[in-house]
């Protein structure tokens, strides 16, 4: 845990039972805003993307090619050939119940991930804490990234814990590091915290998540050496194997720029920019990094993947959940930032718009659009993190002034009417 500091939970019931409120209203949302079971829309009548893992497991394992053939529902498959490996397990569940059991699965991974980004705030593991979790991990199945990583048994909260439990070690740890370097391993996106690690000078830790992301190649081109192959010197650079750039739910810079161009901007601009904002969140996140702002140094930086990656579908954006976190957290010495909180669950909330009877489409970048507001709706994600990173910025230059009051890192003297209070030594 950062600086080996911990907080209790306090007494006071305000956060509790707004997060009791929140948990009602979200579970609402799901389970009416459209019908649980409708088919390729309703929560429970999900799975699509696990199914296309268990696939690829039951191609390695049979020496069927992982890249060059359609798997379920007619999709490639565009992970790397070490991922096939880790959903080895996934066959051991008949195929009749891998929705379920996923489904299951994501959910305590999202709850774990919810502690997680509690203990990198600081806060000591106690029966309220994680009551006021459990509501929280709740109230975040409404976010659409969330909720579409549930419906469709995606992988992404997995790996977001991976990297969580990785900068919640302490600096130097011997096993920081390898979290990244295995979530890197399934999906290449997470190995943007690689660098993250360089520009902390956090050298150990990015040489073990180098070697961890090494050893899964190399596991990999063991197993599978003709898959290894076409992943790397093919499959890797066509990264309209997932869908075209002006797909409504590429949330990212391409995206943008196919959205608001039909997708005829020129490559070279999207990397201009993608170099740009790379290298902006990177020195945004060192900063808040070394001003003890761990929880939202990493969420920062997840974003930035996201915004940078080629193609980021909604459901990539997970981070928004630590981003949540982290408000709630500020809301306990500032009450207004709940308002923040609410805003960043309706801006990124699950909203849905059945089209057709039997079809209905999830997430505000994929509703209708009115008043000519297609150009921020469609980009919703993106506006999101324009403004987490002024607010980062107004984190970073607060707590650089001194102004201890109105910073992140309120003094232990504000705590005793919030939700943490005292601090003790730990080891």
């Amino acid at each position: 845990m950062p600086e080996s500091r911990s907080m209790e939970v306090s007494r006071s019931g305000s956060t509790l039972f707004a997060l009791a409120l929140s948990a009602i209203t979200a579970l609402t949302l799901v389970f009416t805003t459209v019908d649980p079971w409708l088919k390729k829309a309703g929560i429970l009548a999900g799975g699509l993307d696990v199914h296309i893992y268990r696939e690829g497991a039951w191609r390695l394992l049979h020496g069927h090619s992982l890249y060059l053939d359609e798997t379920v529902g007619g999709l490639l498959y565009t992970y790397t050939p070490f991922s096939a490996i880790v959903f080895m397990p996934g066959l051991a569940v008949p195929a009749a119940w891998i929705t379920d059991a996923f489904l299951l699965v994501n959910l305590a991974v999202l709850y774990a991930c919810v502690l997680m980004c509690w203990r990198l705030l600081g806060y000591r593991l106690s029966a309220r804490l994680a009551s006021i979790a459990a509501l929280l991990a709740i109230t975040c199945v409404f976010l659409e990234p969330v909720r579409t990583t549930l419906f469709y048994g995606q992988i992404n909260l997995v790996l977001m814990l991976l990297v969580l439990w990785d900068f919640s070690r302490a600096d130097g740890s011997r096993l920081r590091g390898v979290g990244v370097g295995l979530a890197a391993g399934v999906k290449l996106v997470p190995a943007f915290f690689i660098v993250q690690n360089l520009a902390l000078r956090q050298w150990r830790s990015a040489a073990t998540a180098t070697a961890a992301l090494a050893g899964t190649v190399a596991l990999a081109w063991i197993v599978s050496p003709s898959d290894s192959r076409q992943y790397w010197f093919s499959t890797f650079f066509h990264s309209d194997r997932i869908a075209p750039d002006t797909e409504p739910a590429n949330q990212s810079i391409r995206g943008v720029l196919a959205h608001l161009s039909g997708g005829s901007s020129p490559v070279w601009l999207w990397l201009a920019l993608a170099a740009a904002v790379a290298g902006l969140g990177l020195w945004m996140s060192v900063l808040l990094y070394r001003r003890d702002e761990r929880l939202l140094s990493v969420t920062l930086a997840g974003m930035t993947a996201c915004a940078v990656s080629p193609f980021s579908w909604g459901h990539h954006w997970v981070w928004f959940v630590p981003l949540l976190v982290h408000l709630i957290h500020r809301a306990q010495t500032r009450p207004g930032w709940w308002v923040a909180a609410v805003s960043l669950f309706v801006s990124t909330g699950a909203w849905t718009y059945q089209w057709a009877p039997d079809y209905a489409s999830v997430g505000v970048f994929v509703l209708p659009k009115p008043w000519h507001s297609e150009p921020v709706l469609e980009n919703v994600y993106m506006v999101v993190f324009a403004f987490a990173l002024l607010y980062a910025w107004r984190v970073i230059r607060t707590v650089a002034d001194g102004i201890v009051g109105t910073s992140v890192q309120s003094s232990a003297t504000n705590r005793g009417s919030a939700l943490m209070s005292g601090r003790e030594r730990t080891d």
